[in-house]
């Protein structure tokens, strides 16, 4: 048997916010913006170089409880970890876009690790992997 996860979806405020954040500020793809309703829409980006990864759904809150729930996800624990081939390019340019890291840079048994929040306040390890 072979499984894989193709989306996670993250609860958003507004669909055009969510996009030009993701794509914008952290640099994502913009994969798929299709309408399918009056009120909902499938969003789906994907980190830069993973051309067969895990994409994040971005869907709108449609009911005062998942409006509860936006940036909110997993209680205030990291919610999604982004690797990447180059922590300190990435780090940088987040910061000069204005994203807020919560833990600074630091080197972990696994790599190097910083903790950001995305514009919702969902938190992410971003981490470049120790070479092994």
């Amino acid at each position: 048997m072979q499984q894989n996860l193709a989306h996670i979806a993250v609860v958003v405020r507004d669909y055009d916010e969510a996009i030009a954040y993701y794509t914008e500020i952290l640099g994502f793809k913009l994969i798929e913006d299709t309408i399918l309703s009056e009120t909902k829409r499938w969003v789906m980006v994907q980190p830069a170089g993973a051309e067969n990864g895990c994409m994040l759904l971005l869907a709108k809150a449609a009911t005062p409880e998942q409006e509860k729930s936006i940036g909110y996800q997993t209680g205030g624990r990291v919610f999604l970890f982004l690797y990447t081939d180059d922590f300190y390019r990435d780090f940088n340019h987040y910061t000069a876009k204005g994203v807020e890291f919560t833990i600074p840079p630091h080197v972990e048994e696994y790599g190097t690790v910083a903790v950001f929040k995305d514009l919702y306040g969902n938190l992410w390890d971003l981490i470049e992997p120790s070479k092994k």
